[in-house]
């Protein structure tokens, strides 16, 4: 995956199929891989951006204060260094908040919303979740945290049915993790976020999805958003947790691209 150097970091990013331009945007993890599953399916009719975010894979590992605002504005000058005047914007957790904000300060970049398994206000059950982590980290260090990180992510039927994948994606992330101090940074950043403001300036295309069995941004975080986005779209599904897009991959395809055919960017599209 190429570099692209952005005065005060450098991002790791990959371009894949041709078409109207979408930005997948992993969630906390903040890494390309997370959208694995789906990759494929978006390519065959889009050119797909993904990225490793500042302060994970192979991007910038800059120990220091994190936001979602500064992780929407990397993205944003991104977009800038591979001419990329409009796009599509598929956003998971950390990502489709990076996309409320995006949605909002640069509407003129955004041709329209995936809102997926996102939150606007921190509430008690994912500070809760959040903390927890947090704690974990702090406490028993960086594999700990990973090897708990599934159980946040996926519904239960999911760990019992891929346990020996989920084993591999674990010693995976603690192979390429980043340090104690910017997990912690990263998700400190993130539960500090208020993407209250940020609602009612929205006015693209946007679909909020999420399924029933979420426990880290149940869907009443999602019926909250979509209350406040004129014109949005809401579908919950009955399952698939935190992580639809991986253990629902072919359902969470179906439902994404066919919302991004209905909202194309025709002419404005520059690549």
């Amino acid at each position: 995956m190429p570099t692209a150097q952005l005065s005060d970091v450098a991002l790791r990013y990959e371009i894949v199929g041709s078409g109207e331009p979408v930005l997948l945007v992993a969630g906390l993890g903040g890494s390309a891989g997370y959208w694995a599953p789906n990759v494929e399916a978006f390519a065959a009719r889009h050119q797909v951006v993904l990225h490793d975010h500042r302060g994970t894979g192979g991007s910038t590992r800059a120990e220091m204060d994190y936001s979602v605002e500064l992780l929407a504005d990397d993205l944003l000058r991104l977009m800038d260094h591979l001419k990329i005047e409009k796009a599509h914007l598929v956003g998971h957790s950390t990502g489709g908040a990076m996309g409320i904000v995006l949605g909002a300060k640069a509407p003129e970049r955004i041709a329209s919303l995936v809102l997926y398994a996102t939150w606007a206000e921190l509430d008690a059950q994912m500070e809760q979740c959040l903390s927890l982590r947090r704690r974990i980290l702090g406490a028993m260090g960086e594999a700990e945290y990973h090897r708990a990180t599934p159980l946040f992510l996926y519904p239960p039927y999911y760990v019992r049915d891929h346990q020996a994948d989920l084993e591999r994606e674990v010693a995976a992330a603690i192979a390429a993790t980043p340090s104690r101090n910017i997990l912690d940074a990263r998700a400190k950043g993130i539960m500090a976020f208020d993407g209250l403001r940020y609602l009612d300036h929205i006015r693209c295309p946007t679909l909020v999805l999420v399924a029933q069995d979420d426990i880290l941004t149940p869907p009443y975080s999602s019926e909250l958003i979509a209350a406040r986005i004129v014109g949005s779209e809401l579908i919950e599904v009955p399952r698939g947790g935190h992580a639809y897009s991986r253990v629902e991959p072919e359902a969470f395809n179906n439902l994404t691209l066919d919302f991004l055919a209905a909202h194309p960017i025709g002419t404005h599209a520059h690549v």
